[in-house]
This record gives C-alpha cells, sequence and structure tokens, in this order.
C-alpha cells in the first residue's frame, strides 16, 4: 500500500504557496474583505470547511492502510477487531477467517472492490459539491453589487440638478453620490475574487485527495488480485495431475512455495496441502485395489474358465 505523505505533501505546500501571496497582498485583500464583510466572510467560512474536508478524506485513508497492514503481518499482540469505515465489505467478509490462509473468487473480488470504489466516490461528493457553493456565492456577490451599482447609478442621475448654474455644488453631489455605485462595484468584484479564487484552492486540494484514494484502491485491488489467482467461482482450487505424477507435485509446489514473497505464499501453501491430500487419498485407493484383485473372466459358453495362454 502506498503512504498518503505525497498527497499530503503537496496539499500542504500548495496552501503555503497561496498563504504566502495574501501575505504580500495583505492590504488589497484587506480592502476587499472589508467592502462586503458578511458575504466576503462566508466565502472564506466555506472555505475553511472545504480545506478541512479534504485533508480529512486523505488522512483517514492511513487508518485503512494500516489496518491492511496489521491484517496481512498478523503480527501477535494486535487486534483487528476495529473495522475501518471504506473497507467494511472487506473487513466483513475476512472476519472469520485465517489471515494467513483466506481465499476471494473473481466474483466476491469485484463485488469488495466495487462497494469500496462507491464509499470512496461517496467521501468526495461533499468536496465536489463545496467547490460548486464557491462558485455560486461569487457569482451572486457579483450580480448582488451590481444591481447596488445600477440603483445607485440611477438615484446620482436623478438628484443632479444644473439649472442654477453652480457647478461647483453640482460636482460636489455627484462626487458624493458616486461613493454608493462604487462600493456595489467593490462588492461585485471582491465577491467574485473569492468565490472563483476558493474554488481554485479547493479544486487542487480535491484533485489530490482524488489522487490519494485512487492510489490506495490500486494498491488494494493488486493485493485482492494475488490472493484470488489460483481460486475459480466456486472458492477452491483447480487441480489436475496424472495417477503417477502427484507424487512429485506438491514436492514441486513446496518448492516454489518457499520461494515465493507474499502475497503469493499463503495461496501456495493451501494449494499444497490440498496435493497432499490428494495424494493420500489416491495412495489409499492404489492400496485398496491392490489388496482386492479382480477375479478372473467366466467363459459365457462352458461356464468354465478360459485356459490361460501358456498351460
Amino acid at each position: 500500500m502506498l503512504s498518503t505523505r505525497q498527497s499530503l505533501f503537496w496539499m500542504s505546500l500548495y496552501l503555503a504557496i497561496v498563504a504566502g501571496i495574501c501575505a504580500v497582498l495583505f492590504e488589497p485583500l484587506k480592502n476587499a474583505v472589508l467592502a462586503n464583510p458578511g458575504f466576503n466572510g462566508v466565502i472564506l467560512g466555506v472555505l475553511s470547511i472545504g480545506i478541512l474536508i479534504n485533508f480529512r478524506q486523505v488522512l483517514v485513508l492511513n487508518t485503512e492502510i494500516n489496518w491492511i497492514k496489521v491484517f496481512r503481518t498478523g503480527q501477535p499482540g494486535i487486534s483487528v477487531t476495529t473495522e475501518p469505515r471504506l473497507l467494511k465489505p472487506l473487513a466483513t467478509h475476512l472476519s472469520k477467517r485465517r489471515r494467513d490462509r483466506f481465499r476471494l473468487s473473481a466474483q466476491a473480488l469485484r463485488t469488495i472492490l466495487d462497494g469500496i470504489r462507491e464509499r470512496l466516490d461517496e467521501s468526495r461528493e461533499i468536496s465536489r459539491y463545496l467547490i460548486g457553493t464557491l462558485i455560486f456565492l461569487g457569482l451572486l456577490g457579483t450580480f448582488w453589487g451590481l444591481m447596488g451599482t445600477i440603483a445607485a447609478v440611477g438615484d446620482v442621475i436623478n438628484r443632479l440638478d444644473v439649472g442654477n448654474g453652480d457647478f461647483a455644488a453640482v460636482f460636489a453631489d455627484l462626487k458624493q453620490g458616486l461613493q454608493a455605485p462604487l462600493g456595489g462595484m467593490g462588492t461585485a468584484f471582491s465577491s467574485s475574487l473569492f468565490g472563483l479564487g476558493g474554488s481554485l484552492v479547493l479544486g487542487f486540494l480535491d484533485l489530490q485527495a482524488g489522487h490519494a484514494q485512487n492510489r490506495f484502491f490500486n494498491g488494494l485491488e493488486e493485493w485482492l488480485s494475488g490472493v484470488t489467482q489460483l481460486v475459480d467461482d466456486l472458492g477452491a482450487p483447480t487441480v489436475t495431475a496424472a495417477p503417477g505424477a502427484v507424487g512429485d507435485v506438491p514436492e514441486a509446489v513446496d518448492g516454489d512455495a518457499n520461494g515465493v514473497d507474499d502475497p503469493n505464499a499463503p495461496t501456495l501453501a493451501l494449494l499444497l496441502d490440498t496435493l497432499r491430500a490428494e495424494r493420500g487419498l489416491l495412495e489409499q485407493l492404489i492400496a485398496a485395489q491392490a489388496a482386492n484383485p479382480a477375479p478372473p473372466a467366466v467363459d459365457d459358453a462352458s461356464g468354465t474358465n478360459p485356459p490361460r495362454p501358456g498351460i
């Protein structure tokens, strides 16, 4: 199983780069937040929740990986009674089996892997939803600000009075009236900035979380595929050999099992025990046939035994 350290490293590095850019642009970003503190605060809150969820999706894989490692090694004193969350179908299937000699058919393997894949996909749905929520909040803030800007511009135009000839007073009123439209534009652009920027950050984190889950799933599939190589759909190894060669097959398999590393060694050991049992059964059958030879043939016409050649 591959570790999640690579994904956690890239996620942490990306957030560090984003934090550095925000530190450099602190004053402009501060003014952008203050343009509409309530709306931008909601966007930043959703972004923080999304970051925590993406890190949790990667960190939760460590529990699953540790459970598999403990199950494979079978170290004494270590308990695997606590079932994992993502690998619960596999844990349920293997709960009453010996960890050094368990078998899975191809159909059971596919069913378990499909269930685990569905659980992994479901765990990422909330992250994808938050990415869409940030985009929606950014667009909503943009339209909200533009609506305020249009209304404020119309109000400024209606209040202009150039009939008295005092252009200084008209210009002062115009300058004061433009503050509301400029505030609406600040709301629009700041919300769009934080919404789209937050969706970009969550998109990268979700991508890294997906890579970590894919590496975990591929490693799990390779391990389980090694277990099911010698097992048919009925759950039993398929062995065919000539009677004269039965005595040599277990020794040959024994030599292969001793030189094969995990995870195929337990399966080969099971095959070895099966061949030894079949060899003992065949030897008993041969001994029984030797102890009870077949009776001589009887001539149908005379009812007596036919003469043997040479007598």
